[in-house]
């Protein structure tokens, strides 16, 4: 669902950060926008309500013009956690290019994880997107907490699946910058498939990987 200009040059990504209430979406784009390069970064905006941290989105945009001068704008999205948003997922899900599942690892929050992945996979399929093709990494976070689920639990279940699973504390900064590279990774090679980023536009893996995941200076 990549939107892609070839005539201005000009492609925009859209990451979506997906999950139940309360696993930590929000506090992931809050951490990201702190752990990453100022450089090209644009300012991170927050809606909050009364009932929900973010009933529309978190809005997280990066720049990168590539060796061809195709100009590409990343945008990261949170979505509301709570079932009575559920339309305001649909709407932020639209043209999604890709999407970390970000799940509560307390032993007590196993069942709201099943639920969101199920409601992910059917509104990915509502807004025409295959759960399959889109790139999907799971992140298990709050590893910090104490009545988590084993890690090699975590592993039992989603093993099988083939996707990529990464632990993480979005509240203490660490797996929070290597799930959005591990997003971006996959991203990139979805539409370097399709349009031929470093084919066409001299735009390599490394690179892109590089330019858009670099932490600030001091941080890992």
């Amino acid at each position: 669902m990549i939107e892609y200009d070839e005539q201005d040059k000009r492609m925009v990504l859209k990451l979506v950060y997906y999950g139940p209430a309360l696993s930590g979406k929000t506090t992931n784009l809050l951490r990201l926008h702190d752990l990453l390069a100022k450089e090209g970064r644009g300012d991170l905006m927050v809606l909050d309500t009364k009932d929900d941290r973010t009933i529309f989105f978190d809005l997280l945009p990066f720049f990168l013009t590539a060796p061809s001068g195709l100009k590409i704008k990343l945008k990261v999205y949170t979505v509301p956690g709570q079932v009575k948003h559920d339309a305001t997922r649909k709407a932020v899900l639209q043209r999604a290019d890709g999407v970390a599942f970000i799940a509560d690892s307390q032993l007590s929050e196993v069942a709201n994880n099943a639920s969101s992945f199920e409601n992910l996979e059917r509104n990915l399929s509502f807004v025409g997107i295959g759960i399959d093709v889109i790139p999907l990494v799971i992140q298990y976070n709050k590893r910090d907490l104490a009545g988590i689920v084993p890690e090699d639990d975590v592993m039992r279940v989603w093993g099988k699946t083939g996707l990529p699973v990464l632990m993480a504390s979005a509240l203490q900064g660490w797996g929070v910058v290597e799930t959005f590279r591990k997003l971006v990774e996959l991203t990139y090679d979805h539409i370097d498939r399709k349009y031929g980023l470093n084919s066409n536009h001299g735009l390599d893996r490394e690179t892109f990987l590089v330019k858009l995941t670099q932490a600030s200076e001091g941080e890992e």
